[in-house]
């Protein structure tokens, strides 16, 4: 079972469509999922690198050196140094009239906009963390608070860190989650093609195995098969053996029907003929011979019927077609006839014997009655699409047919000549038997020189 030879409305393609969609949409959403939680660990780890250079700015505030200004002028960081860096800090004096302001020499002349003005809530210890633009539209991560010195007056302190480098980790985890997933994926879609592989594997072996009971190779589903589908292997052999008692009983009711009748007619015509110059025996001759015709006709078509319902027969066409040939030579010894034989040993027909038995007999037979001193017989394999079919071609070099004579004599009890003996029944219990196999009877005019009958059936 190859995934690309998978059909539409396949139960192997719902399995591996159903895996490989819950397998997509579990790994998209784990991968958002730990894409988020690292964003979000990176930025509690920037924001805690943050909260230390804002804590030595409040140290400083709080605590200044004697003599000393309240607003720091370094903090050791050289990027706080060096101009729009993306590594700023700000204070700004609330309690003044005046406004004032310190900021780091990397902010230059500019100044970090404000979150509580964003309406960031402060967090538990009072700060609030957000992201910013600042100068040149530079994307900051900001971390303010207000700090209140009573008497010394109110500040709020604020540090901004460059969110690049944020953005820099968070996207180069991306990446290798998406090496890291796909990878995963393609494991888990081969995964699942071997899994449907596996476990469909015993359907696909009852799926053989009933092809090659109606090829003819076995009788029954063989082996052993998992208890989920163990039940289906038994009701299948019981559905065979079933079917193979209906139709030995259905051939055993037509035979005994076949004999019941034919007895008590031929008595009646029997009767009849002793009396040749009664109208009313002509009459029931006359009649008797319609019903025998009648049910000739009828079981034929039941035991015909019947025989194409039994499931896996197949038989060797050359064999058939060998032992008729040397039937007919004896039957037909007085007219010295040659019949010629040229069958492929390897055609077989898939149907029972006794069926292509009659089948050819009544070609062969009548070859023979018309042929002058050939016969010739040929079987052939061949294929048709995906289908296989054995050709059987019947030759004569008698007279020919016209093709409305061809036309007539396939019909029920059209005889042309009367003279020849047979009921006119031959030729059509072959349309109606290779109908019923699915094959067909076409009459031409054979290189002999006579008729030629090429019957068509199919092969296993």
């Amino acid at each position: 079972m190859r995934v690309d030879g998978m059909r539409a409305n396949s139960l192997a393609l719902r399995l591996f469509l159903s895996a490989t969609a819950w397998a997509v949409i579990i790994l998209v959403i784990t991968g958002i999922v730990l894409s988020s939680l690292y964003r979000q660990a990176v930025e509690r780890s920037f924001d805690r690198r943050l909260s230390v250079y804002l804590r030595t700015l409040v140290a400083d505030i709080a605590s200044p050196e004697e003599g000393g200004e309240k607003f720091p002028q370094s903090l050791g960081e050289p990027l706080f140094e060096l101009p729009l860096s993306g590594w700023y800090w700000q204070i700004t004096r609330l309690d003044s009239g005046r406004n004032e302001v310190r900021s780091s020499r990397s902010l230059w002349d500019g100044g970090l906009p404000q979150l509580k003005d964003s309406g960031v809530v402060p967090g538990p210890d009072g700060s609030r963390q957000g992201y910013v633009n600042g100068a040149e539209d530079q994307r900051l991560r900001l971390v303010e608070r207000n700090i209140d010195l009573g008497d010394e007056g109110s500040y709020l302190v604020a540090v901004a860190g460059d969110a690049a480098e944020i953005t820099g980790e968070t996207r180069a985890f991306d990446q290798a989650l998406v090496v890291t997933f796909s990878t995963l994926a393609a494991v888990l879609l081969l995964t699942t093609m071997f899994q449907v592989r596996f476990g469909l594997a015993p359907l696909k072996r009852i799926t053989d195995s009933l092809a090659a009971i109606r090829a003819g190779g076995a009788e029954r589903l063989a082996g052993n098969f998992p208890e989920e589908i163990a039940p289906l292997a038994r009701e299948t052999n019981a559905l065979i053996e079933a079917n193979k008692e209906i139709v030995e009983r259905a051939r055993t009711h037509v035979g005994n029907l076949a004999h019941a009748l034919k007895t008590p007619l031929s008595v009646m015509v029997n009767e009849a003929a002793g009396r040749p110059d009664d109208p009313l025996a002509a009459k029931v001759r006359e009649q008797a011979e319609i019903m025998r015709d009648q049910i000739t006709r009828h079981l034929e078509r039941a035991r015909l019927a019947a025989g194409l319902t039994v499931i896996g027969s197949l038989t060797d066409v050359a064999p058939v077609v060998e032992a008729l040939a040397r039937t007919m030579e004896k039957i037909h010894r007085d007219k010295q006839l040659a019949i010629e034989v040229h069958a492929d040993s390897q055609a077989r027909f898939r149907g029972e014997r006794p069926d292509l038995e009659e089948m050819i007999g009544n070609l062969v037979d009548n070859a023979c009655k018309w042929a002058t001193a050939r016969v010739a017989i040929e079987v052939v394999r061949e294929t048709s699409g995906p289908a296989q079919t054995v050709r059987i071609v019947v030759d004569d070099d008698g007279r020919g047919l016209s093709p409305s004579e061809r036309e007539q004599v396939a019909k029920r009890g059209r005889r042309l000549d009367e003279t020849k003996p047979g009921s006119g029944l031959g030729l059509s219990i072959v349309v109606e038997l290779a109908a019923l196999y699915g094959g067909s009877l076409n009459l031409g005019t054979a290189p002999l020189g006579g008729l030629r009958a090429e019957l068509v059936l199919p092969a296993g």
